[in-house]
């Protein structure tokens, strides 16, 4: 557990606010660049939109449309840099682009965006498009659906598999770098001494201990909450300014979905971007882990931000849009593994169309509203997150008056990058398969999780059977990489939760884990489990299938 004791003795250069791949990135930059800098997460890192993304780093080619050429732009360079700096996480993925006579664009008008799709992407390590007729596709393709296809355009962008991993290496770099980073902490109160936020209440959600975070004179607060930054804004204000942050409201999220099932009759070894007949709306069909992904959806959202979940029109619509688009798959409700959702942080707006809301990010000053030391972030994708923490730093270095510095996070790799050598002589001396699914997760860190099945044989177990995970990867989620609940490690430090049966049979060991090898009591083990119940049925278990899966009324001794 942090010590907060210490975290009060202490002043901030930077409080960030939020622990999404936007907020860490900030909190990395920041500490890089010499600022004594503390990231507030109100649950997991990476927990919130982060984790429910469709896992791809990608130039944005659907951006094109809207005339988003610097997006287009920035999200191109910026996943060059993650293949460079993150190559065990962020690898390349072909993308086929089927085109039919009823879409809404021709081939000709796909052919001449793959044209500039290539000159935007001009310093690329990865090969141009290339434009495939009717035979062709047919030939590569024989599962996609004939009738009306005029041929297809393939590229390349970039896949991170594991999204979470990413952001949680972010985490591990700030720290190293001397960033404070705090989970699982609520702010509850934004204190302002006249036009300043001062300090922030804080309390630690298990525990409930409450702390204040000071601030100096010059401290910058950023508040990279994504869905939740009008909420942060609005937090209670104790001071001598009567009015919160936040006077309008800015966040306008609107949900995307995704499904998760088996390899289908048909399924492509690589990705397929379509257009879903029923609302013009491009998605994906993904290889992800020997399965496959399936999304996303675009609709506005509302509710619960903590409560996110795909519902069943969304998950039939899915469903029979990869059925239109490859016919012999023949997915039903039964098909499906998993589910999920996350909320976009996009700009608020009442009318336009969700598709053309834009996915550029904004960077709100509040001065405007009688705050001169805080910036929140609209918007923010995946992609950019490295290029957010640096305008980010550069903006609060520009508010304290201290001269613009160099970021080193555009060549600066992340702790798990590994070459292609060590990963082959890692290889060579333990366990082919294990060796190959740690270095896809942990990288240049396996050796750490390969040196506890040294020490504990036992811990080289699988967690469950035809599964790749092995026991010592819930010893190293809980000892090295900040893991505090059952959720964290079984959905976000492994993809146990979502690789079969929503993670649950996984549970009774990792109860038995935790408890022989961290110390964890019987009775924190029980409220895991059945806050773990409560989390996949608040977020992932769908809801004609709800049913099936009722909470245990007392915990089971695992």
């Amino acid at each position: 557990m942090p010590d907060y004791s210490a975290v009060e003795a202490k002043t901030y250069d930077l409080i960030v606010i939020g622990g999404g791949i936007n907020g860490v990135a900030v909190a990395r930059d920041a500490a890089l660049r010499g600022l004594k800098t503390i990231l507030i997460e109100k649950g997991d890192f990476g927990g919130g939109t982060t984790s429910w993304s469709s896992r791809l780093v990608h130039g944005g080619l659907r951006y094109l449309e809207y005339f988003e050429f610097n997006l287009v732009r920035e999200s191109l360079r910026e996943r060059e840099i993650l293949l460079q700096t993150a190559p065990h996480l962020v690898k390349p993925i072909q993308m086929t682009i089927p085109i039919y006579a009823q879409g809404s664009r021709s081939y000709w008008e796909i052919q001449a965006g793959m044209v500039l799709y290539d000159l935007l992407s001009y310093d690329k390590s990865l090969p141009n498009h290339r434009m495939l007729g009717e035979k062709k596709l047919q030939q590569l393709f024989r599962a996609v659906e004939p009738e009306g296809c005029r041929g297809a355009a393939q590229y390349y962008d970039a896949q991170v598999e594991y999204a979470e991993r990413l952001c949680l290496e972010i985490v591990l770099s700030a720290q190293e770098a001397g960033a404070t980073m705090l989970s699982y902490v609520t702010v509850t109160q934004l204190q302002r001494k006249d036009n300043r936020i001062s300090s922030l209440v804080c309390r630690d959600s298990e525990t409930g201990e409450a702390f204040t975070v000071h601030g100096h004179d010059q401290t910058v607060v950023i508040n990279t909450s994504g869905p939740w930054v009008d909420q942060v804004c609005r937090s209670g204000i104790q001071g001598n300014a009567p009015a919160p942050v936040g006077k309008t409201r800015k966040i306008g999220g609107t949900r995307g979905s995704h499904i998760i099932v088996d390899k289908f009759p048909g399924a492509p070894d690589e990705a397929l971007y379509a257009e879903a007949l029923t609302d013009g709306r491009p998605f994906f069909i993904l290889p992800w882990l020997g399965m496959c992904l399936i999304g996303t959806t675009d609709i506005r959202f509302e509710g619960d931000l903590d409560k996110v979940h795909a519902s069943n029109d969304e998950v039939d619509y899915l469903l029979n849009e990869t059925n239109r688009v490859i016919p012999t798959a023949q997915l039903t409700r039964k098909s499906v593994k998993f589910t999920y959702a996350g909320v976009r942080p996009l700009p608020y707006t009442e009318s336009k169309k969700t598709s053309g809301i834009t996915r550029s990010h904004i960077l709100y000053d509040h001065t405007s509203e009688g705050v001169e030391n805080m910036v929140s972030l609209i918007g923010g994708k995946l992609t950019t997150h490295r290029q957010v923490g640096e305008e980010m730093v550069d903006a609060a270095l520009k508010k304290q008056k201290k001269p613009r510095s160099h970021s080193e996070t555009r060549k600066a790799a992340l702790p798990g990058a590994i070459s292609a050598s060590k990963a082959k002589e890692l290889m060579t001396v333990h366990n082919r398969d294990t060796v190959a699914h740690l270095l896809s997760i942990y990288g240049a860190r396996t050796p750490e999780v390969l040196a506890l099945v040294e020490d504990f044989p036992e811990l080289g177990e699988p967690i469950v059977a035809a599964q790749p995970d092995i026991k010592a990867q819930i010893v190293y989620s809980v000892k090295a990489e900040l893991a505090r609940t059952y959720a964290d490690i079984g959905r976000r430090r492994t993809a146990l939760s979502m690789r079969g049966n929503y993670g649950f049979d996984a549970l009774p060991v990792m109860a038995d884990v935790l408890k022989r090898y961290c110390g964890w009591s019987e009775e924190r083990c029980d409220r895991n489990l059945l806050d773990y119940y409560a989390y996949m049925r608040d977020n992932c278990i769908p809801e004609y299938q709800l049913d099936q899966y009722n909470p245990p009324v007392t915990a089971p001794v695992a």
